[in-house]
């Protein structure tokens, strides 16, 4: 049987011992009128069962990866029905790669559309991936707890290279954003406020309403919230690519804690830079109500800061600062704990980042609530 994929056409050759002969002749290449596997066996007769079948490449010109398909499909034709087929005839860069295509074992982990799951199903699985959520969250801890008193100890092995080098990161990289945020929501908040404060002709108290709230609140949750999806993110996306490279395993392999070499540096460096940044936001956003205080509700500047002094405690920057470190602390752990626990592929990186994002926010704001209760309870 002679086939060329121009014309397509097939005639049928079978020996006494069951054998089909197959002739390819001409070009085989890609965007070629190319037979389909079974038309090998359209022209048999029903009465002339095939067993075996061998090639002959004699006449054959040019080809690509289509005969390489013309193969795959004609060898998953064959054993359905139980055919044996012979490649030993053929040219050996043929025989090579369809050698390498049967090598490579099918994947059992291939991710497939998951099947919809009932309510109960849903809602145990959400609970069993928030219980391992929060036992990873207290090793982690545990761990950063054990890797601080190495340190005080003296016998960590955290590189001051990589806490300065992540330090200027988290610090004199960021201070751009932060200033631009921070000063717009100055801005806004005293344009919100001096429309109330004018119904009652006290525009002089936007003061003391934007360096209270930038003070005490706005601040540091600004700040950390552009640390969540900045810092918090790249500690997520650095700490799974090395996961996914296999860099973390190696660190084990070697004796060395991935805690210690990876993350201590980072929630260092990120406890210790918020309350510079906290402090820097506060200033900034104070300043974007001034401007709006001396140049649109015509305040004096000298009447605007004496009102800000008398308006602003130590006790509010204080809470602020506190805020910021905790905040800190939750963004920085959060990044790295998803890094950690990120599986070994580039869509878990994503999930990675974005988790860490999504989870530090969502820490942030809870934390912010509890901080509101106990200072309320309090009376601070």
């Amino acid at each position: 049987m002679k086939i060329r994929p121009s014309l397509a056409k097939l005639t049928a050759n079978r020996g006494e011992d069951q054998t089909l002969r197959v002739e390819l002749a001409g070009t085989w290449r890609v965007g070629e009128k190319i037979p389909p596997a079974d038309a090998v066996f359209d022209r048999l007769p029903d009465d002339a069962p095939v067993q075996r079948i061998t090639f002959s490449a004699v006449d054959l010109q040019e080809w690509d990866s289509s005969l390489l398909a013309f193969f795959a499909r004609l060898d998953r034709y064959c054993r359905a029905h139980s055919i044996s087929v012979d490649y030993s005839s053929l040219p050996g860069g043929i025989i090579r790669l369809m050698a390498l295509s049967k090598a490579v074992p099918k994947r059992e982990d291939v991710r497939k559309t998951p099947r919809p799951l009932s309510f109960l199903s849903g809602v145990g699985g959400m609970g069993l991936r928030f219980i391992r959520a929060v036992k990873d969250t207290l090793d982690l801890l545990g761990d950063l707890a054990l890797a601080t008193g190495r340190v005080v100890r003296g016998k960590s092995r955290v590189r001051r290279d990589d806490l300065f080098g992540i330090i200027q990161e988290c610090g004199a990289n960021a201070l751009p954003i932060i200033a631009l945020v921070s000063f717009l929501v100055g801005l806004i908040m005293a344009f919100v406020g001096s429309i109330q404060l004018a119904l009652f002709g006290v525009q002089i108290y936007v003061a003391d309403l934007v360096g209270i709230v930038i003070a005490r609140e706005m601040g540091a949750i600004m700040t950390s919230i552009v640390m969540a999806g900045r810092t918090g993110a790249a500690f997520a996306a650095q700490i799974a690519t090395m996961q996914t490279n296999e860099e973390i395993d190696a660190l084990r392999t070697l004796g060395i804690s991935p805690v210690d070499f990876l993350v201590l540096p980072r929630v260092f460096a990120l406890v210790i830079m918020m309350p510079m940044l906290v402090l820097y936001a506060d200033l900034i956003g104070i300043l974007g109500g001034l401007i709006v205080g001396v140049g649109v509700l015509d305040i004096s500047l000298a009447q605007y800061l004496e009102q800000t002094r008398k308006a602003l405690t130590l006790t509010h920057f204080s809470i602020g600062l506190v805020k910021g470190i905790v905040f800190g602390l939750i963004v920085a752990v959060t990044g790295c704990m998803q890094g950690m626990r990120s599986g070994r592929s580039a869509s878990d990186v994503g999930l990675a980042t974005t988790s860490a994002v999504v989870i530090a926010i969502v820490g942030i704001i809870v934390a912010d609530g509890l901080f509101a209760v106990v200072l309320n309870i309090l009376g601070i």
